[in-house]
């Protein structure tokens, strides 16, 4: 029986992995054929941030976005993955495209938002808080805290309980801290929300009242903020150009997410672009006559 033990547990453990998502979760970085000329040349350049120029955003589904600076660098935010514990279930039916950039940001440490070895990055700032500089960049990490009650139907905070955890701050566990991200670059501030609480410390709210873009969590689930929550963080923060993330986004979210989009709230707007392609390229000519602009993806994402 002692000998039949070894061959019992293989069995048991390649059933496992036949029924688990599978998600990328360590870092092959020594595989990569790129290098990092294209940094060494920003870093001989240097540059300005403050600098107009046309900035592109690319929308990659769920939170992840891709900024490209006038100069080229290129920033990725929130990439994302399975759960891979399995708990979870199937948020995403492929793996993050393996998309080649020169930075990759995560706001925190939840799966939907940490697949930070998946794409082909010279860089990883994971959770980043303080400023970094490069070429025609400026990031700026915020510490503050994720959002730890749910008010949507499907309130994903109650397993707080089972964890055996406190989800709310002070005394909360590092995967319900967030970090938003400031991203300046050819003379506009871009905030990427991550999945922050309604109202941010007040340090961060502070840093917050002059941004010309704000990526919030926008969807008909309330997944992470209701629309009251959206509204008020608007109307505090002014933003003149407004993009909605973290809703389900066909092709890219799988149903078993829970998150629904964002048309209700998209709706309820009255200014709104509905953008025909996943990209998007803003300047400040183009933002400051603005006043709280939507520009929605809806369900147009890149692949690669």
């Amino acid at each position: 029986m002692n000998q039949l033990k070894p061959a019992i547990s293989a069995a048991i453990l390649a059933a496992m992995l036949l029924v688990t998502p599978m998600a990328y979760s360590h870092s092959d970085s020594w595989k990569l054929s790129e290098n990092n000329n294209s940094v060494i040349l920003a870093q001989t350049k240097g540059g300005d941030a403050a600098k107009a120029g046309d900035v592109k955003i690319e929308f990659y589904g769920h939170m992840a976005f891709k900024i490209t600076s006038p100069d080229g660098i290129r920033i990725l935010v929130d990439p994302w993955r399975n759960d891979p514990s399995g708990a979870w279930g199937l948020w995403f039916p492929y793996e993050f495209p393996a998309v080649p950039v020169d930075i990759v940001l995560s706001t925190h440490a939840h799966f939907d938002h940490d697949a930070v070895y998946r794409p082909r990055a010279t860089m990883v700032l994971e959770r980043m808080t303080g400023q970094f500089e490069l070429g025609d960049v400026r990031i700026t990490g915020l510490a503050d805290k994720h959002m730890c009650k749910s008010k949507g139907w499907y309130r994903w905070t109650d397993v707080a309980t089972e964890f055996k955890q406190e989800f709310c701050p002070p005394d909360n566990p590092l995967h319900m801290d967030n970090f938003i991200q400031v991203i300046e670059t050819g003379g506009l501030r871009i905030a990427h929300w991550g999945d922050n609480r309604p109202l941010p410390a007040g340090l961060v709210d502070e840093a917050l009242q002059n941004v010309d873009i704000l990526i919030m969590n926008i969807d008909d689930s309330s997944h992470i903020l209701t629309y009251e929550d959206v509204d008020a963080a608007l109307l505090r923060y002014q933003p003149r150009v407004v993009i909605p993330g973290h809703y389900y986004t066909k092709g890219a979210n799988s149903i078993l997410s829970t998150l629904s989009t964002a048309e209700k709230w998209v709706g309820r707007q009255q200014d709104v672009i509905h953008l025909k392609t996943p990209e998007l390229v803003l300047n400040p000519d183009t933002v400051a006559p603005l006043k709280g602009r939507v520009y929605y993806f809806g369900m147009h994402h890149a692949k690669d």
